[in-house]
């Protein structure tokens, strides 16, 4: 007599972080130093509620251009977490083209475009236009050069590109799928679109990043997105983890 196994169709364990730990991840603050303060003191207030746990908060990048105060947000998060809290700052496409703006006038015309202006004005940096000539590009960056205060600069230079944290991966704009996650580009961290937000692929990690703006939080078997536009819509967004638990807090 035979016997046949059963075959039960089982689905995959649902992501998770490690057991203690609790997780803040904040998506792209663009200079809205008002909506990060009340954001963090959201955070505050949601984790003096669990202070046997570890809290951390992951920055997805994008602090400067666009808001009115790049200046003000660099120097918040150079000053470090709120007490009890780790952080995690990750670069943005944004803070990248800042520092390649520092090094290179030629990155200013497509930097100013996109949202340098309103970062070099909060430096007391007079910006130029994008059709300016090379001299006047090169006196702004001159000037951001001696404005930028040092720990505003060790700050900006200490960025990473990513972070893994138990079954997520935490990112700028995305992945390119396909690539192992260790191999990863830097350009494709901090701004791939289309070929990220399209794919249904398993990435190995659920990748959590901002970026992409969409009205509500992005919720994917793949990825999760909270890029609400805050310089624009006032909404501030973070995704809280916990265990298996997600959840958000907004502004």
């Amino acid at each position: 007599m035979f016997s046949f196994a059963r075959w039960q169709r089982t689905e995959p364990a649902p992501a998770a972080v490690p057991r203690g730990l609790r997780v803040y991840a904040i998506g792209d603050v663009h200079g809205r130093l008002d909506l990060l303060d009340r954001m963090l003191d959201m955070i505050e207030t949601d984790g003096a509620a669990a202070p046997e746990l570890v809290k951390y908060i992951v920055y997805l990048g994008d602090y400067v251009d666009r808001g009115p105060h790049s200046r003000g947000v660099i120097k918040r998060l150079a000053e470090g977490p709120p007490p009890g809290f780790g952080a995690i700052h990750l670069k943005g496409n944004h803070e990248a083209s800042m520092l390649a703006f520092l090094e290179d006038i030629r990155v200013g015309p497509n930097w100013l475009t996109f949202g340098g202006t309103a970062t070099l004005a909060s430096y007391h940096v007079p910006p130029p236009h994008a059709d300016s000539a090379p001299e006047d590009l090169a006196q702004a960056q001159e000037q951001l050069r001696l404005r930028l205060p040092p720990a505003h600069r060790g700050f900006l230079d200490s960025l990473r590109t990513s972070v893994t944290i138990g079954d997520y991966l935490f990112a700028h704009a995305g992945i390119r799928p396909g690539v192992p996650l260790e191999r990863q580009r830097e350009d494709d961290l901090l701004w791939i679109r289309d070929d990220f937000l399209r794919s249904a692929a398993d990435h190995g990690k659920v990748v959590v990043h901002g970026h992409t703006i969409s009205p509500e939080p992005e919720l994917r078997a793949n990825r999760i997105g909270i890029d609400t536009g805050a310089f624009a819509t006032n909404r501030l967004t973070c995704l809280v983890l916990e265990g298996t638990e997600r959840r958000f807090l907004t502004t």
